[in-house]
């Protein structure tokens, strides 16, 4: 996932989704509790790092625009707090290719700040046991231990606690955004429902069926208030269920992008296609870092 070309270093940043999200509990600080499987599809922003006299970021893309503007953004935070940790002066140039929304549930930020620590860490020539790159993320985003493995994995506690997957297979599946940002905070201030139990794999299932059938036992138990905050949520929902091949239909992490699991790519992208004339930005990827195909069943 890092690639190196003379002197500049690319790493891509995968957009999350969230299979299920179960909230366990609410901690004395605020935070919660959550169990959830991430998977990583093959969509991705893109992070590059070159040679500069300074540190200093640039963004292009079809959602660079939407960025806020502020020289204390996320990726700049990441590449300071690990520059301080090895005691060297920040010098490179990143640029941010933005090709997911913002505020979506994709783990845009996280994922984008996790590529661009694996960049400069590269970029930099930093040993990997001179410093935790897992534990610099999570003091800047709960999403960002998952971001930097960005492949399929349980994850438990705030984020931090991960679980890899690895026999989670290829997936086709259709991401759908309405164009509507969801605030992560506003999102958890509005659940009303009770707390849910941990509900792992026992085993991983080998066909799209059996995922589904083992999802349809669990959830996503921030649908519900990001529903109640966003209505086109429930809109993009029913029109991803309508469409021909797909076996499920969810929001991921706090919204308001949603996704379809699909048997077939060309179902998932025949979707994206009929999808993307609502005006909605929609996407049809397969999950990342398979190594066997379903079966086809």
């Amino acid at each position: 996932m890092i690639a190196q070309s003379g002197e500049v270093v690319t790493v891509q940043a995968r957009a999350k989704v969230n299979l299920y999200l179960h909230v366990l509990g609410r901690r004395k600080d605020g935070y919660h509790e959550l169990d959830s499987l991430f998977v990583f599809g093959e969509i991705a922003d893109v992070v590059q790092v070159r040679p500069a006299r300074s540190l200093r970021l640039k963004t292009k893309g079809p959602f660079a625009k939407a960025l806020p503007e502020s020289k204390d953004n996320l990726i700049l935070r990441a590449a300071k707090l690990l520059a301080d940790a090895v005691e060297i002066k920040p010098k490179a140039e990143i640029t941010l290719t933005k090709n997911l929304p913002i505020a979506a549930g994709l783990g845009g930020g996280s994922a984008d700040a996790a590529a661009a620590l694996r960049a400069l860490a590269a970029f930099w020539e930093i040993p990997p046991d001179s410093v935790d790159l897992t534990l610099l993320g999570l003091g800047l985003g709960a999403d960002i231990p998952a971001c930097l493995l960005s492949e399929p994995c349980f994850v438990g506690g705030v984020g931090e606690l991960i679980e890899p997957a690895p026999d989670f297979p290829s997936v086709p599946i259709l991401l759908v955004n309405p164009g509507d940002a969801l605030a992560t905070a506003s999102v958890f201030a509005a659940r009303k429902q009770k707390f849910s139990k941990k509900s792992r794999f026992a085993s991983m299932p080998d066909s799209v069926v059996g995922l589904v059938s083992v999802l349809e036992a669990r959830r996503n138990d921030l649908e519900e208030p990001a529903m109640s905050l966003c209505p086109a949520v429930g809109e993009v929902l029913q029109a991803i269920r309508a469409t021909d091949g797909c076996r499920l239909a969810r929001m991921s992490g706090s919204g308001a992008t949603c996704f379809g699991l699909y048997r077939d790519v060309l179902e998932a992208e025949e979707a994206a296609k009929s999808l993307r004339r609502r005006g909605w930005w929609s996407e049809a990827t397969v999950t990342a870092s398979a190594e066997r195909p379903w079966a086809d069943v």
